[in-house]
């Protein structure tokens, strides 16, 4: 807020600067006529000159303000040929006089400078000496280069006077910049903790489309063709009921926490936690096609299923002996996604038919099981092995429904399975040799060596 406040300021000051300077030019061209007029080198005709010099600028201003509202570029225009106009007509009377004539070019270039640059400044400079020459040419005043004393004084001590003035609105400027644009890094250091700490409630997928505006924040659904993914852990409540609650929220914040990670690695949108049960869909906000949607739900709940084993042996070696396993059921179809809610608080989420089905189908899974219906399974059976389970009567459903047990990978099943793993009280092993980078390959067979000559050593009673 502050940062636009400040500038707004900037903004609002530009014009007011530039009305500033174009007074103090305008003065130049008064004490210029009245210094000539004095010494006797411009005639006392021209002394109107010097009244006219002093009101002109406050005229412009009054007229200009009110026509920049309609024509801003017409009215800017228009100013600025006026001024070239006005300056090349005094050259012309000063008879071109060396010393303030320089003067006059020094100020009108560095006015144009700072105002618009090397591409104002050169047709200003252009304008004010086609002027000069037309006037010179209209009024044939003598051409005298040389002028008085007083009148060369007058001209550089106003100059050097105006230009010292010009180059501290410039500087006041730009300190007034830097402080503006500090306030505007703080505030978008501002607005990122809030907007990552927001992020938190949303998934990324949702969070990123929102802020990147492919999004709008309102109540909107549209009908989609999703893969849904539900789990949760099997025997959780009834160890709920053996631990502490200090103890039972890290057990459940340290399995979503890794829970979560799988998903986001597989692209899944994670709709919520309820309990220790999740819910992820893919497909919306992002899809890579429905296949490749249903395939990475697959793949994600495999990789779930098998990071059970680590977590597992985590737990125990905090004193949690219960072996927890985890359930999962998979369903794709089509789906309401989108926005529900009110207008004061929505809910991104996934309703329908398909949904429910997937939901049921994780209530009917056994322990460290992933079923998944027909639909998924015609989807990835080319990449996953699945075993045929029959038919199933599923609450809210008329007709029994084909269900399939997922097994692994179809690369990773027979001898040249890439995986090993192994779980035993005080021992548990996954290795994944798909996974394992070419320079992690030593550091690996180093750590299975040493665990070894470890347990070879070791004298168990």
């Amino acid at each position: 807020m502050k940062a636009k406040t400040a500038t707004r300021t900037i903004t609002a000051n530009a014009p007011l600067q530039e009305f500033y300077l174009r007074v103090l030019a305008y003065m130049f061209i008064a004490v210029t006529v009245a210094a000539g007029t004095y010494t006797g080198f411009i005639s006392y005709n021209l002394l109107w000159l010097v009244p006219y010099s002093l009101l002109y600028p406050y005229i412009s201003h009054f007229i200009s303000s009110r026509l920049k509202k309609l024509y801003p570029r017409l009215t800017y225009g228009c100013q600025l040929l006026l001024d070239a106009l006005h300056a090349g007509t005094v050259f012309a009377l000063i008879g071109f006089a060396l010393i303030p004539t320089l003067m006059a070019v020094l100020i009108i270039g560095f006015s144009a400078l700072i105002v618009g640059g090397l591409r104002l400044m050169l047709p200003m400079l252009a304008a004010t000496f086609a002027t000069a020459g037309a006037a010179w040419f209209i009024l044939q005043p003598p051409i005298t280069l040389e002028a008085p004393l007083a009148l060369c004084l007058a001209s550089v001590l106003f100059a050097s006077l105006y230009i010292c003035i010009s180059a501290y609105f410039v500087y006041f400027q730009g300190l007034h910049l830097a402080k503006v644009q500090l306030d505007i890094k703080r505030e978008q250091e501002k607005t990122v903790r809030l907007a990552q700490n927001l992020a938190k409630y949303l998934s990324p997928q949702v969070w990123q489309s929102i802020f990147s505006g492919k999004r709008t924040v309102k109540l909107e659904t549209q009908r989609k063709k999703l893969t849904v993914f539900f789990s949760d852990i099997k025997g959780f409540t009834e160890l709920s009921e053996e631990l502490e609650a200090e103890a039972l929220t890290d057990v459940l914040n340290t399995y979503l926490n890794e829970m979560s990670k799988i998903a986001l690695k597989y692209g899944g949108t994670i709709d919520k936690f309820i309990g220790d049960s999740v819910m992820v869909f893919f497909g919306d906000p992002n899809t890579r096609g429905v296949k490749k949607d249903a395939v990475a739900a697959v793949s994600m709940a495999i990789a779930m299923r098998k990071h059970m084993k680590v977590l597992r042996q985590h737990w125990r070696a905090q004193g949690i002996d219960k072996p927890l396993e985890i359930r999962m059921g998979i369903n794709t179809g089509y789906c309401t996604v989108g926005n529900f809610g009110a207008d004061t608080r929505m809910d991104y989420t996934i309703i329908g038919r398909e949904v429910n089905l997937a939901s049921r189908l994780e209530s009917a899974a056994d322990s460290g099981e992933i079923l998944m219906a027909n639909e998924t399974y015609s989807l990835t059976k080319d990449v996953v092995m699945a075993r045929d389970k029959g038919q199933i009567n599923v609450k809210g459903f008329s007709r029994p429904i084909q269900i399939f047990q997922v097994v692994d990978f179809r690369r990773d099943l027979g001898a040249s399975s890439s995986y090993v793993e192994h779980e035993l009280p005080g021992f548990s092993m996954y290795l994944d040799t798909n996974n394992i980078k070419n320079y992690d390959k030593e550091r690996v067979i180093d750590a299975l060596k040493e665990a070894a000559d470890r347990l070879s050593d070791k004298i168990i009673m």
